[in-house]
């Protein structure tokens, strides 16, 4: 078994890029057997589909690396590096390209949502973003990969591509990935909208929880989080037309690596004057650690540094 994944270092990571990956990444890696192996990359080619600082980049690729390890990713038992250290990525892109189809491209949701009506006015980085995607995960031949919601077509698009250029050259090259989708990670929601994925992004940063926020600031977003008035019900079925109270149900599930039903049958019939404390004081609990070890790890950056030579020199060889 083989795992491959990647994150592009955007600056700060937030709660739902804890709960519904990073933990995830950890999981896996801590789950391998004799023989099995999990690459985590930083995904600074990607990057490059947008305008960027160089400086910024680079700064936020060494950030998201320390943060990636005061999470739990284990260089010694998974191969972290950043994709441009190895040009194989690029390399394979540019093969793969040649397999592609513009058709299949152009039908890619996230393309559609990103270029809207000015798709004539991006970048082809942002339109062939996929094949660079499907390239990170073949080139290792990878047999798994974590994907969410928004990326499984993605992975469909990258299984496609393998199939035709194993078929066109009559050769039995690349296996088909398969998808890794944990039941336990959730898909965590803004803080101020219910129904928009919570996000860096996001203009107002109480939309979010990031890993670096001090404990009263955790405590205060929470405070601010967007309810409704009636309290808390009984079963998870009671909060379908409920998006934000759902959401604040489904963090302190993950965060307290319990179910939905079991946290409602803990609060039910209490008020969020109740709740959101108890939230507040779960999440600080669990993320106070990370951040601490964060802070260690950023004022050892050379350390960090070195913890990406090595994984890509392991990555290069691989690939």
């Amino acid at each position: 078994m083989r795992v491959v994944s990647g994150i592009q270092p955007t600056g700060n990571l937030h709660l739902g890029n804890y709960l519904g990956a990073i933990r995830q990444w950890v999981a896996m890696q801590d789950a391998m057997r004799a023989g099995d192996q999990c690459l985590f990359f930083l995904a600074d080619l990607h990057a490059l589909s947008q305008p960027i600082v160089p400086a910024d980049l680079a700064a936020n690729t060494l950030g998201m690396a320390a943060t990636l390890l005061a999470c739990g990713i284990d260089p010694d038992r998974s191969i972290l590096f950043n994709q441009a250290r190895v040009p194989a990525h690029s390399e394979l892109q540019w093969i793969l390209g040649g397999t592609a189809r513009m058709g299949w491209l152009s039908r890619m949701t996230q393309w559609k949502d990103k270029a809207g009506r000015q798709g004539d006015s991006q970048s082809t980085g942002l339109f062939t973003y996929p094949v660079l995607q499907a390239a990170d995960v073949l080139l290792y031949k990878a047999s798994h990969v974590p994907v969410g919601d928004d990326q499984k077509q993605h992975l469909e698009l990258a299984r496609d591509i393998a199939a035709k250029f194993n078929a066109d050259y009559g050769v039995e090259l690349f296996p088909l990935p398969e998808p890794f989708v944990s039941r336990a990670a959730p898909r965590i929601m803004s803080l101020r909208d219910g129904a928009a994925k919570m996000s860096k992004s996001d203009p107002s940063d109480a939309s979010r929880i990031n890993l670096i926020d001090a404990d009263d600031l955790i405590a205060q977003k929470f405070r601010k989080a967007r309810t409704d008035a009636p309290p808390l019900p009984g079963t998870p079925g009671e909060l379908a037309d409920r998006a934000e109270a759902r959401n604040l149900v489904t963090i302190y599930a993950a965060l307290a690596d319990t179910t939905p039903a079991a946290v409602l049958a803990e609060f039910a019939g209490q008020g969020f004057g109740t709740f959101k404390p108890a939230l507040a004081d779960l999440a600080i609990a669990v993320l106070a650690p990370i951040r601490d070890e964060l802070a260690r790890r950023m004022a050892d950056r050379e350390a960090v540094a070195a913890v990406l030579a090595h994984g890509a020199e392991r990555a290069r060889t691989l690939a």
